[in-house]
């Protein structure tokens, strides 16, 4: 199977059906174009991990075995499609965990071999970023901040499928602190959308510190935040006092949200930006989709933040993706290996569209 060249494109619409186990979700969608969702099917493993406090990588890995060839069923049932009517297969090659992308790596491989079709590679945060143009055309340069359980990322997009990270962070990413913190406060897991709802309760936070790191960074750290936090719970603790989780939520998540969202207003304004990019897991968050919302229409600044459902890891996202190396004829070749530390910038597009 030839994996570049442009004469590998299809002169009907480009319909990629795509796989995405990077994680602790199963998903396998069909997308016409890049843009168009014909299917979408996403299965969750939450309830699994829920009793564990966090994902186990082990166990991930053994349901998207049990689940993927049932959930690549349903997709394809669902888009109306047969399997002969597909241009290409996709699938998250990294970064993740490294079973869960193994099993989605094997069953894409396995797919598009038997169809004789190409294999096309993709980039999780790659997917996170165009899951937009799903909604929406895209206009460059852009400025993508991407927030979720594994990144925290300001991503510079000058022309499609071009990327190049411009701050990321230095220790725990966003999501992460607040599943941490979330834990020492007793809630649930996933505890971002319980500390996310609490924090909407209350009329005033604890105060937090906001880390800003050197004045010209556009990265991020999270960690002393999370260790504020626990400080704040230990104090009260040795005092005997009572500090309500709503007033730690709301402190917390309004020295996340301030960080971000003004690391990502300076750094569309310095890149030129016409779009700023909401995406991730995190983009679901109320409070910074409300506050990042509210700073771009103060400074003029078009703002794409997905719908719930292309937030959290999905296939459709993958496949818009991967639709950017398949009109290129940028392809895979069937010994491609899932990748858990693959490079953002090294994934991107070798040449630009003709």
């Amino acid at each position: 199977m030839p994996t570049s060249g442009k004469d590998n494109r299809s002169s009907r619409p480009g319909l990629i059906l795509a796989v995405e186990t990077s994680c602790d979700e199963t998903s396998v969608a069909v997308v016409e174009n890049g843009t168009i969702i014909r299917s979408n099917v996403v299965s969750s493993q939450i309830n699994t991990h829920k009793r564990y406090g966090g994902v186990v990588p082990e166990i991930a890995s053994r349901k998207h075995v049990e689940s993927v060839t049932l959930i690549l069923e349903e997709a394809v049932r669902e888009a109306g499609v047969r399997l002969t009517d597909l241009s290409a297969v996709a699938v998250t090659q990294g970064p993740g965990l490294v079973g869960s992308l193994l099993v989605g790596v094997v069953a894409a491989k396995a797919l598009a071999c038997a169809l004789q079709i190409p294999l096309i590679g993709v980039h999780h945060i790659a997917g996170h970023i165009y899951a937009n143009q799903l909604v929406q055309e895209l206009e460059y340069p852009l400025v993508a901040l991407v927030v979720s359980g594994g990144h925290t990322e300001l991503v510079h997009v000058p022309s499609p499928g071009v990327f190049r990270i411009i701050g990321q962070t230095r220790d725990d990413a966003a999501g992460e602190a607040y599943d941490k913190v979330a834990r020492a406060m007793g809630l649930p897991y996933p505890g971002g959308p319980h500390v996310d709802r609490l924090a909407h309760e209350a009329d005033e936070g604890v105060p937090m510190p906001r880390v800003w790191l050197e004045p010209d960074s556009y990265d991020f750290s999270f960690s002393g935040l999370k260790s504020a936090v626990l400080a704040v719970l230990n104090q009260a603790k040795m005092r005997g006092d009572v500090v309500h989780p709503v007033r730690i939520s709301k402190g917390f998540q309004d020295s996340v949200v301030e960080v971000l969202v003004e690391k990502a207003i300076r750094a569309s304004k310095e890149f030129g930006a016409k779009q700023l990019l909401l995406a991730g897991g995190v983009a679901a968050n109320r409070g910074l989709r409300e506050a990042l919302a509210a700073r771009c229409r103060r400074e003029s600044l078009p703002l794409l933040v997905p719908p719930l459902s292309l937030c959290t890891d999905n296939a459709a996202m993958i496949a818009a993706a991967a639709f950017l190396k398949w009109e290129r004829g940028e392809l895979s070749p069937l010994d491609l290996k899932a990748e858990p530390l693959l490079s953002l910038e090294g994934w991107s597009v070798k040449e630009p569209l003709v």
